[in-house]
């Protein structure tokens, strides 16, 4: 009885069956998570890249006067509808303009308010429309939900309750004159 046992156990320690399954069980969730990390980083790109195309196309039309009476709600459509990637664009994305002081120079302190999709209230934020000569500072948030937030590069990510992270947009100009 211990003869048999023992030769089987034998049989099965110098067994080749099932060695390919294990090197899979033990490759395949790393190829997984570069693969997903990969996925996800150039969403991230593409969708930043898009944002940052949108926003300068907007601010060159807005430069050059076209939007005869800029609103909050008027750039944010022109951004969305420009950045094509941008998923639900309209309903998480908040605009901030700024007037820069050509004396002094100073720069906005505090960062850029984002929707906060848990609340139902979006930020307020500051929308000063220039005169002629201004030099103006326009910020944008906009957040977009990962694709597997819980899975490979996402995790890493800043990420808020449901799943979503921010993407940002700075730029600078001069308002054209009439």
């Amino acid at each position: 009885m211990i003869r048999k046992l023992v030769g089987c156990l034998r049989r099965f320690r110098n067994s080749q069956a099932g060695t390919a399954s294990l090197e899979f069980a033990l490759c395949a969730p790393i190829v997984l998570v570069v693969f997903a990390s990969a996925f996800e980083s150039g969403l991230l790109m593409l969708r930043s890249i898009m944002l940052d195309q949108a926003v300068d196309r907007t601010v060159r039309e807005l430069r050059l006067g076209h939007y005869l009476a800029p609103t909050a709600d008027l750039l944010k459509t022109e951004i969305c509808k420009r950045g094509v990637i941008l998923v639900d664009c309209n309903d998480n994305i908040t605009v901030e303009m700024t007037r820069i002081s050509t004396s002094t120079w100073s720069m906005p302190t505090t960062d850029i308010q984002c929707v906060d999709r848990e609340e139902d209230v979006n930020p307020v934020t500051a929308l000063q429309i220039g005169q002629q000569n201004d030099v103006m500072l326009m910020r944008i948030c906009v957040i977009q939900d990962a694709i597997l937030p819980a899975f490979g590069l996402a995790p890493y990510l800043d990420l808020d309750g449901r799943g979503g992270y921010a993407l940002f947009s700075n730029t600078a100009y001069v308002t054209e004159p009439s």
